[in-house]
């Protein structure tokens, strides 16, 4: 009788060398299928790369065909201008060194006009300026004419505009009405030549704005006593017996100044003070 355990070793043995026969199997399949897929993958990338080397020589040829057919275009343009491709290579090298100098021309001529056109707008806008200061100036001398009033003189009569400023005085003068002779007198001095007539100061009251005056006229004196700034003082002289006023614009402690007017037609001074007109 066969021993106690000797069956079971057999049958182990039989086990052990089953299951490595299957590893075996296992790996060959295993490998099998990794060389079949890695035909596969090498044969589609030929393809790919054939299909690649086919797209690339039909694009090869087709340039060379438009190469040559470009060639034999002119070929046939040099015949037909009567030139060698040499000659038409040179002509087309030239024709494009003068496109581009016609563009930089252009190029100059349209930073010139820029530049120009600036110009334009800055001369717009200083003239725009000018509009705006004469609008000013007029509008000024509106202004000064709506201060300028018509009163009585001191005689009763009614006086022509009176300016109370240097200002108003000179839209009188360019009125040309009558002859306007600024002037200033001090007082203590001898009289003084203004137009036709003479004037001397007598007294000043600057705190209430009053003085005194003499006027020499026709060999004769008339006083104006205790007047007051911006009063017409009105008088008559002349064979025509004219009227002529006169307005002071300030009085200081020693010292008045204004101007005369007179009529248009009367005889010319023959010394006058500053300002004569």
């Amino acid at each position: 009788m066969p021993e106690e355990g000797a069956a079971p070793a057999f049958i182990h043995e039989e086990h052990s060398s089953n299951a490595g026969k299957w590893i075996m199997v296992l790996l060959a399949v295993v490998f099998v299928a990794g060389t079949l897929y890695a035909v596969y993958d090498s044969r589609a990338r030929l393809e790919k790369l054939e299909k690649a080397n086919l797209t690339s020589a039909t694009q090869v040829t087709e340039l060379s065909k438009r190469v040559s057919e470009a060639e034999a275009s002119s070929e046939t343009l040099a015949h037909q201008l009567g030139m060698t491709k040499k000659e038409l290579a040179q002509r087309t090298a030239q024709l494009l060194a003068e496109q581009r100098a016609s563009e930089r021309m252009v190029h100059q001529h349209t930073e010139q006009i820029t530049q120009v056109s600036g110009e334009v707008a800055g001369v717009k806008s200083e003239m725009g300026g000018v509009k705006t200061d004469v609008a000013s100036t007029r509008s000024d001398l509106e202004a000064t004419k709506a201060r300028l009033e018509t009163v009585k003189g001191d005689m009763g009569v009614m006086s022509g505009l009176v300016a109370t400023t240097r200002d108003d005085l000179e839209v009188l003068k360019h009125r040309g009405d009558r002859n306007y002779y600024e002037f200033t007198l001090d007082r203590g001095k001898r009289p003084t030549p203004v137009s036709t007539v003479s004037l001397q100061l007598k007294k000043t009251d600057a705190k209430r704005g009053k003085f005194t005056l003499n006027v020499m006229a026709d060999d004769r004196t008339i006083e104006k006593k205790d007047r007051n700034v911006n009063e017409p003082i009105q008088f008559y002289t002349g064979r025509g017996r004219m009227l002529y006023e006169l307005v002071v614009w300030t009085v200081d402690k020693n010292k008045i100044t204004g101007y005369l007017s007179t009529p248009k037609g009367v005889p010319q001074p023959v010394q006058t003070g500053p300002g004569a007109q």
